[in-house]
Order: C-alpha cells, then structure tokens, then sequence
C-alpha cells in the first residue's frame, strides 16, 4: 500500500507566517480566516485551535515583522555607543527597521490600528532607549526625544499625502490661485519616481532627511545639557 505524504502539522507558527505571505500577496484587506484556512489546505476550525479570533492573527501578524526586524538588526540590545556615534548608531538600528516594513507594506497601518503589542515590539523600543542612554542622552531628552520621532522610530511614517489628505485641483492655473505658495514648492521640487509611495517624491530620501533633522536636533540638545 503506498504511502502517503505526510502533511506539515498545523501550528501557530505556521499560520502565521502563512498569514504573513497572505497579506504580502494579496493585501490585508483580503486576509480572512477562509482564505487563510484554504491556503493552509484545513478547515477554518482548526485555525482557531492555535490562535482564537481575527485580532490575534493580526496581533501575531506585528509580532512576526518585529521577530523579521530583531533579524535584520541581530537583536533589540543596545550596541556599544558614545557621545560621538549614538546618533549613527540610532539611524541604523531605525533604517534596518523601514527595511523590513518595506518588504511588508501593510504593516504600518496595522501597527497604527493595533499598536504594537507584545514582547518584542517593547524590546525594540527598549533597545532604541538603551542607544540614546548610552550616547549619554539625559532620560528626561529621551522621553522628549521619543515623542518627537513618533512611528519613525519603527521605520514608517504618515506621509503628507496619504489617503486623507485633499488632492489639489487638476487645473494649474486655479491651484496657483488657490495656494500660491504651494503650487511654486510643487514646481520646483516635484519629480517623477515610479518606485515611490508617494507616487511624486522619493519618500526614502524624505523619510531620512526628516530623521536626521530629529537625531541633529537631539544631539545639539544633549550638547547643551552637557554643558
């Protein structure tokens, strides 16, 4: 009698990472437990088994893009630092994360809706306070500071022109009435980039320039309180 091939027993794990591949794939919009449960080849029951509802799917959805993150820097522990490379050593700990959120573009509105709960996700932003603290940063300059980087502590941020924002009126004429100074900003600067988020600005080089504004603004503040 031929054997059968014996299939991969369900886990939590498996689900989730099957999840994960889902929303790449197809979008979190389009992750539901029959979606999921067909692509797992079982019944939607069994999912439940190992993790009890949709929220705890999408919970363990953000603890998977912090484990992929814990990878990409080697671990949440603070690097040795000093007064002279925190602030490098910072801006890399923080674009290793955008680069594991860009290979998961869902995932910054997910952790906006659902915070970022568990373990890891405290051991990144623990690991992100021990860098600070130990370029010498005071605990009271980190707290503002934490404040003032917000999600681009994570890697992402909320753009100017997300899915809120007013689109500017087609005809140029009627917008340079409308917002002149805007409408001057816009001609001189847009270009095309079809790799963009944003569809009309290089949103890697704007998200670095803004993190360097904060990470140059906390250094002169640590100077000042050294003094």
């Amino acid at each position: 009698m031929p054997r059968t091939a014996e299939r991969t027993p369900l886990s939590r794990e498996r689900v989730l990472q099957t999840a994960l591949q889902l929303a790449d794939r197809d979008g979190l919009d389009r992750l539901t437990m029959r979606a999921l449960a067909d692509e797992l080849g079982v019944e939607a029951m069994s999912i439940y088994y190992h993790l009890p509802n949709k929220p705890a799917i999408l919970d363990g959805l953000i603890e998977q893009v912090f484990a992929e993150m814990a990878a990409e820097t080697g671990g949440f522990a603070p690097p040795a630092t000093n007064a002279s490379n925190w602030s490098a050593v910072l801006r890399s700990r923080i674009l290793d994360a955008r680069r594991v959120l860009l290979r998961h573009p869902w995932a910054p509105a997910l952790m906006n809706v659902r915070g970022t709960p568990g373990t890891l996700a405290i051991g990144y932003a623990d690991g992100i306070v021990g860098i600070m603290r130990g370029g010498g940063l005071s605990h009271d300059l980190i707290h503002h500071g934490l404040h003032a980087i917000g999600s681009r502590m994570y890697g992402y941020v909320q753009e100017l022109n997300d899915d809120n924002a007013a689109e500017p009126p087609a005809d140029p004429v009627q917008f340079a009435a409308l917002a002149p100074h805007l409408a001057a900003m816009l001609a001189d600067v847009v270009h095309d980039d079809p790799d963009s988020t944003l569809g009309w600005c290089d949103d890697q080089t704007e998200f670095e320039f803004g993190l360097d504004l904060l990470l140059d603004g906390l250094e002169r503040r640590r100077l000042a309180e050294a003094h």
